[in-house]
């Protein structure tokens, strides 16, 4: 990587920048956001001239800078990129520049690494900025302790409190969007204002969390789907996490505001001695001038240009779960198995209950044999008659947990994560091993390779039920050390192991449903399970919402069966069936127990998903702004513009009889298009006495509509009943 003479550096892609001044003793941050074009040595210098702020009363003496690295050297009274000391001193870092490098990136984007040392606290420090095709901005930081281990002085290691990274905001970002949630609710949005203080979300569950704040956008006040401008930041980690928007009185140098945040430290957590280092997750940033559905096309890109992103056809799944729960009797699962391929299954998963004792949550965590009481032949009969109809084998496994009433507890109790006084209370009657103990992650990784060898599995559903309190490692004479972020790490090399191991397997990163869907986990992982409540109106939010990071063909969407497993709310199968419709699509029912003409729904919607995911996992993911909350469209248009599907949805009734002109979102203007709607999965069940006229007529055939219509016009929709959907399909004439 050549090192740049250039003063001003300028990493450009996809309309999004970052401008960063080569000043000293610390390059600062002249912008990040929108693409400012190709800066002259004239732009430049105009854009550094207009970033001094002006000197304030009562204030230091000279113009704030907001630095890459800022710290009170620099005057910035936030939350500082570092915090640490050692033995109590070194606590006022001060940084200078010893080196810069940089470089274009072929398919567009670029690389600044910036080098610092902090002689204060006798550290290296290297800043990492890389600006992707996409767009998004992926930052990382290392630190590694100088000192000298000959050096008497130096002997007390530097206690690493927290790495913060931090990017600055515009004054015209003014509302702040995250998520909260629950078990079954996942990725709740909830808005503020950005006001003086600071709004941080911590996350301290040793996984995101099933209320995890997911992604942290800042934006021009009422921003949408589709308008207005949006700064976003996902953090990359499945632990701890901290999200952090900050705005002071005295501003950020000439900027209003700071986003930021990084992984969570405990306490003790992070001690570097000599020559030692750590490293901070991936910070994703993203800007966008179109609102959330353009901040959700940069990540989806991201992800999509991963060379280990799948790229065939996602295989229609059934998972056992909701149909047999633990009662794994082979006969029963081989009728099922029967009935998943004659609907079009292609993936069949067997879920909780297979192994050595479990007959419920109680017992036989982490003793990952074949229970023979249940299966005296093994799982063999059962793979053997799923491959002989044509599907691959799916296997769910909880790795990282231990029940108490196992073999593994009663031979290994030192392998439990937990405090040397005692553990706490369990959770689901369960506790999580410590994966950084060497024995313990390879008892894991030789159990789980023979599964997938013996039984040439192609897919695990890889759970994680319980959080992690008390998170620590037990030492000599009760000196316990904290343990989260050592678990993830080992998580991470216990996956990559066994997939060096098995490059073909596919695995699915769930946690209690939604509660670890990071782009940590998805390095390494081949789809996630977004929550484990099936009911189609409440998935309708869920799946929404975890599109703003996620391309469907990473989000798992099953049909499940009514009334619902988690709610006890009855629905109608066409509102479930076109809900499912919109992800890596799957069945979650007993299909044994279905009425002849509920399977041939089923078996057309299995159509229908075929069908469509080549569009529905290429293409763009819209939503449309609606004044009323009590409906939604969304849908997926291909990059070209060329064809799309929309879900035209009603959640509950509403005070508005019309809903007037609905734009449909991401087509082209310029173009005329055919539309009709899709009837065979049933229609939805209307409040009203008759269809606007397109309705029925699009119910009836195709119909051409011209692209200004459909795009910037709109079409009255027809008023449905609560929990019914509409499936509408658009191709381009010509």
């Amino acid at each position: 990587m050549p090192t740049t003479p250039a003063r001003i550096v300028c990493l450009r892609a996809a309309g999004a920048a970052l401008v960063v001044e080569l000043t000293e003793p610390v390059p600062r941050v002249l912008h990040w956001g929108q693409d400012l074009g190709d800066l002259s040595d004239a732009d430049g210098a105009a854009l550094s001239l207009t970033a001094e702020a002006a000197v304030l009363n009562n204030a230091l003496d000279t113009p704030r800078r907001f630095t890459i690295w800022p710290t009170e050297a620099d005057g910035w009274s936030g939350t500082p990129a570092q915090q640490g000391h050692r033995a109590g001193t070194g606590t006022t870092p001060r940084l200078r520049t010893t080196g810069v490098e940089h470089r274009q990136l072929q398919d567009g984007g670029g690389e600044l690494v910036v080098h610092l040392v902090d002689e204060v606290a006798d550290l290296g420090i290297t800043v990492s900025y890389r600006l992707e095709p996409s767009g998004v901005l992926g930052v990382q930081a290392e630190v590694t302790s100088r000192a000298d281990p000959q050096d008497p002085a130096a002997a007390a290691p530097y206690d690493l409190a927290d790495l913060c990274t931090l990017l600055p905001l515009p004054e015209r970002a003014g509302e702040v969007l995250d998520f909260t949630g629950k078990w079954s609710r996942e990725r709740s949005p909830q808005r503020r204002p950005l006001e003086f203080g600071s709004y941080s979300r911590e996350v301290r569950r040793g996984k995101p969390g099933v209320d995890s704040p997911y992604l942290l956008a800042v934006g021009v006040p009422g921003f949408g789907f589709r308008q207005g401008e949006v700064w976003g930041l996902h953090i990359g980690w499945s632990g701890d996490q901290r999200y952090l928007v900050q705005r002071l009185p005295e501003g950020a140098g000439t900027h209003a505001a700071v986003l930021g945040g990084g992984e969570l430290l405990r306490a003790g957590e992070i001690r570097l001695g000599p020559g030692e280092s750590h490293r901070t997750p991936v910070c994703w940033f993203a800007w966008s001038g179109q609102g959330l559905d353009g901040l959700a096309d940069r990540f989806h890109r991201l992800l999509r240009d991963r060379p280990t992103h799948p790229r065939g056809p996602r295989p229609l799944i059934l998972n056992s779960w909701e149909a047999v729960y633990f009662d794994h009797d082979l006969d029963r699962l081989l009728r099922l198995a029967d009935r998943a391929a004659e609907v079009g299954v292609e993936r069949f998963v067997l879920d909780d209950g297979w192994f050595s004792g479990r007959r419920d949550d109680s017992a036989g965590l982490g003793d990952w044999t074949v229970d023979p009481a249940v299966w005296p032949d093994g799982l063999t009969p059962l793979v053997d008659h799923v491959r002989g109809l044509g599907m691959e084998f799916g296997l769910w496994v909880e790795p990282e947990m231990v029940n108490l009433d196992s073999a593994l507890a009663r031979s290994r109790p030192e392998w439990i994560l937990g405090p040397s006084a005692g553990l706490g209370p369990s959770a689901r009657h369960q506790y999580a091993l410590n994966l950084a103990d060497p024995d313990a992650w390879s008892y894991l990784l030789d159990a789980l390779d023979r599964l997938v060898t013996h039984y040439a599995v192609d897919f695990l559903k890889w759970d994680h039920n319980r959080e992690l309190h008390e998170a620590v490692r037990p030492g000599p004479g009760g000196a316990d050390r904290p343990g989260g972020h050592a678990q993830v790490a080992a998580l991470y090399r216990l996956i990559d192991a066994l997939k060096q191991r098995h490059p073909g397997l596919e695995i699915e990163s769930c946690a209690s449903g939604g509660g670890r869907i990071d782009l940590g986990i998805l390095q390494r992982t081949d789809r996630v399970w977004p929550s484990d409540c099936n009911d189609p109106l409440e998935r309708q939010s869920i799946q929404r919402w975890t599109g703003q990071l996620l391309p469907p063909e990473l989000v798992g969407t099953h049909v499940g069966p009514s009334p619902s497993h988690t709610t006890g709310r009855p629905g109608s199968d066409t509102f479930r069936l076109v809900t499912s419709l919109f992800g890596h699509a799957g069945i979650e029912q007993d299909l044994t127990r279905c009425t002849p003409e509920e399977l041939a729904r089923i078996t057309a919607w299995s159509r229908l998903y075929r069908e469509f995911r080549p569009l529905l996992h290429t293409g763009r993911v819209v939503r449309a702004d609606l004044g009323d909350e009590a409906v939604l469209l969304h849908g997926v248009v291909a990059e070209d513009g060329a064809s799309a599907l929309y879900c035209w949805a009603r959640l509950s009734t509403s005070a508005a009889g019309q809903s007037g002109r609905v734009r449909l979102p991401g087509l082209r203007t310029d173009a005329s298009y055919r539309i009709r709607i899709r009837t065979e999965l049933g229609l939805p069940s209307l409040h009203q006495t008759a269809n606007p006229p397109w309705t029925d007529q699009a119910l009836a055939d195709w119909i051409t509509v011209p692209g200004p219509v459909l795009g910037l016009a709109g079409l009255p929709m027809p008023t449905l009943d609560p929990e019914q959907a509409l499936l509408i399909e658009v191709r381009m004439q010509g």
